[in-house]
């Protein structure tokens, strides 16, 4: 992927510290997941470990490009969880480090990408503190994080911030009409579902989570009509990777909470679920529809913490609530 045409001004200030050989050991790549920060990663060692870049950009002819294109560049390294929704392991860590400091087989940079960093346990981050100290000549760490908080204060502190903040609007829409060869207002629609990350509705649309969603939030439209119970729709979901879902849900109920704090027109997330929003932010008492976007929500962090509730009674509370939203 080239240059992402909102991240230009990134560019320049990496492009400075290079020219000036003044780029740190380890930088921390820190905003909205779906901006593009591992794109951004993946460009830069890219564009530390050509033989001949032009700017900003790898030559992508060379040996090291070939290598790199290939997944089989030596010195490029990449750290994530072994599964989706696993943590970085302590091993991991190690076994990772102990690369990082042979020599450079290609006699350039060595490259480390650890995405997300938020992921590695306590003990996996503070086997990689020392590295951070002291990572040796012609090394870069790259940390990808989504949620700055879940990062150890200590790791924070070794690395120098980038912060990229969520494209403007116009220029994210046009990027994903282009790669999704859509209509712009198609395009607007998906960024909306996506809080405005053009990587997140570009994956969603390009790998059928869009469709996932409309079965998803269809089965809530199904409890209103009583057509389906929490406990056969809980049984349906119990076994997928909630993380999404509740992400959908969640904003689902965020336009049913803006409409009903205001009388006037809100702007909306779920376009498509009009109907559905509309008819529920009328009906429903405002404290239950405020209570079920917060226990959503908590049910959301726990899943994210790696915490493995019980699904299936996670999911049977969440859409009784959902369907008693109405009941007077």
């Amino acid at each position: 992927m080239s240059i992402l045409p909102w991240q230009a001004e990134y560019w320049q200030r990496i492009d400075q510290l290079i020219a000036d050989n003044k780029l740190p050991h380890a930088l921390l790549l820190a905003g909205h997941k779906g901006v593009g920060k591992r794109a951004f990663a993946e460009h830069l060692a890219k564009r530390l470990l050509c033989n001949n870049p032009r700017g900003s950009e790898p030559c992508g002819q060379c040996k090291t490009c070939e290598l790199i294109q290939h997944e089989t560049h030596p010195d490029l390294l990449h750290l994530s969880p072994e599964e989706a929704g696993k943590v970085i392991k302590v091993d991991q860590v190690r076994e990772t480090i102990d690369r990082l400091h042979g020599t450079a087989q290609q006699g350039g940079y060595r490259v480390l990408i650890i995405d997300p960093a938020e992921e590695m346990n306590i003990s996996a981050a503070n086997a990689l503190l020392k590295t951070l100290e002291e990572p040796g000549n012609n090394t870069l760490i790259l940390l990808i994080v989504h949620q700055l908080g879940q990062v150890m204060p200590t790791i924070r502190s070794r690395c120098q911030r980038v912060e990229f903040s969520l494209p403007e609007a116009g220029l994210a829409t046009d990027w994903l009409a282009e790669k999704l060869q859509l209509p712009p207002e198609k395009a607007k629609g998906y960024l909306g579902l996506a809080q405005g990350a053009p990587l997140t509705a570009y994956e969603w649309k390009s790998g059928g989570a869009i469709d996932l969603r409309a079965n998803f939030l269809g089965g809530l439209a199904d409890l209103l009509r009583a057509r389906v119970s929490p406990v056969a729709l809980a049984e349906k979901y119990q076994k997928e990777d909630l993380r999404l879902p509740l992400i959908w849900w969640q904003s689902l109920l965020g336009d049913i909470v803006r409409i009903q704090m205001a009388q006037d027109e809100q702007p909306r997330i779920n376009l498509d679920m009009r109907k559905m929003v509309d008819s529920v932010a009328k009906q429903a008492n405002a404290s239950r529809v405020l209570k079920l976007y917060e226990s959503v929500q908590v049910e959301l962090n726990a899943i994210q913490r790696h915490l493995n509730p019980n699904k299936q009674l996670l999911l049977e509370k969440l859409f009784f609530d959902w369907k008693e939203l109405s009941v007077k």
